[in-house]
């Protein structure tokens, strides 16, 4: 298997938060699965991980080398957390096409966050 990219992101929290409480439903159904907001929804300070799932989206896009647009959609990756509590990418639509025509074999997220950030890595590996 091949290295395709890599990318990584750094959110500011505020910046999340402000989004949400300005924009609310109308943000969250844009950038987020119901998968997603059902889960940010239910923690403790579902800013953090609202953040960390969008830092999580922009690295993968990094690491196609895209960026979020005609390729790869915001909604064509959903952030999931594995049985083992790891964060792990599923690609639909346009972004599983997408990735099927680069020969990607596996795509690995890395999230953290703190008080006032979060993180996130990506590897996209391939043939």
């Amino acid at each position: 298997m091949n290295l395709i990219g890599i990318g990584i992101d750094v959110v500011e929290v505020s910046r999340i938060k402000s989004s949400l409480d300005e924009f609310g439903e109308r943000f969250q159904t844009r950038i987020f699965t119901e998968a997603e907001r059902a889960y940010c929804q239910k923690q403790k300070r579902p800013e953090l991980h609202f953040a960390g799932r969008f830092a999580a989206k922009e690295a993968v896009a990094k690491a196609f080398g895209t960026g979020i647009g005609k390729e790869i959609g915001w909604l064509d990756m959903e952030i999931i957390r594995k049985p083992s509590g790891e964060p792990g990418v599923q690609l639909t639509g346009a972004a599983a096409a997408y990735a099927t025509s680069r020969g990607v074999e596996q795509v690995m997220v890395s999230l953290t966050h703190a008080k006032h950030y979060a993180a996130a890595n990506a590897v996209i590996m391939g043939g």
